[in-house]
């Protein structure tokens, strides 16, 4: 499976590693990033974190030769402080969290993530403890205005109501084929570069999953978990999330907690969105850490 772990280059960049840093990938994914992070590290250590318990060990696979320094751990966002903690590593001096799907979700229907694989409406991004709610759930029992508000504040579809009122005449609906069919008609014909029902998909994914809910717990954690001097670097690939990010990074900054290293947000290059066009939504932001 061809996997891309997104602006490589720049996230290395802005974490600053040491060769005995304490360093946390909080969404490893299948391991791309945190292959890099591992190959630079000596005496320091890597909490390779991921929700994912059927993604997970395949990102173990991905980076056993640097087995020695790597600690793997399971579980949401707003876990992770106690399983850090029992880890007994101390601060950290580096965190990496990508937002992005994985590959490996994306890429197997029966997880229902995808609207051009056909599958269940699962889209749970842990299938074992982590939730029992599922995008099929959800489209099968909210009510039209429940599910039109749903698209429209995670989704940002302004064709939400229209993409509601056809799912709700439609039910039930029990595959992801079936549902983008819907979305794509109620959303109605586009000239844009994604379909017509990525925007419905990804709302769903994220109310799902509780997304935003836990990447705001990971945000309020960081007092408790950096060290002075710390970089924490963040890759967002949906607006609302880079607002939550920027908007905190902010508060941090102003409360004299952090300081601001992306002026701007970093955007990947012509090239890299060329050979990996799921990067072309990609926006980095980095801070560095400077209280206790």
């Amino acid at each position: 499976m061809a996997h891309f772990p997104v602006m490589s280059a720049e996230v290395i960049e802005y974490l600053a590693l040491r060769k005995e840093s304490r360093v946390a990938d909080m969404t490893a994914g299948l391991g791309g990033h945190s292959k890099q992070i591992a190959a630079l590290l000596d005496a320091g250590v890597l909490v390779m974190n991921d929700r994912d318990g059927e993604s997970l060990p395949e990102a173990v696979e991905n980076t056993r030769e640097f087995a020695a320094r790597i600690r793997p751990t399971q579980g949401v966002f707003s876990t992770f402080p106690k399983r850090f903690e029992e880890m007994g590593i101390g601060r950290l001096d580096a965190m990496l969290f990508d937002l992005g799907v994985s590959m490996k979700q994306l890429t197997e229907p029966e997880r229902g993530f995808s609207f051009r694989l056909d599958g269940p409406l699962d889209m749970r991004m842990s299938r074992d403890s982590d939730t029992d709610l599922t995008a099929a759930d959800v489209v099968n029992t909210f009510s039209e205005q429940e599910l039109a508000n749903l698209i429209y504040e995670y989704g940002e579809e302004w064709r939400s109501r229209a993409i509601a009122r056809a799912v709700v005449r439609a039910r039930p609906i029990t595959s992801t084929r079936q549902l983008a069919q819907l979305a794509g008609h109620g959303a109605g014909a586009r000239d844009t570069k994604i379909s017509p029902a990525t925007k419905t998909f990804m709302a769903l994914r994220l109310f799902v999953n509780r997304e935003f809910e836990e990447l705001k717990a990971l945000l309020e954690s960081l007092p408790a978990l950096m060290a002075p001097g710390a970089r924490v670097v963040a890759l967002t690939f949906h607006s609302s999330e880079d607002r939550i990010v920027k908007q905190r990074f902010q508060e941090f900054q102003r409360a004299g907690q952090a300081k601001i290293l992306t002026k701007h947000v970093v955007k990947p290059s012509d090239e890299e969105t060329r050979i990996n066009p799921a990067s072309r939504s990609a926006k980095l932001r980095a801070l560095e850490w400077l209280a206790v």
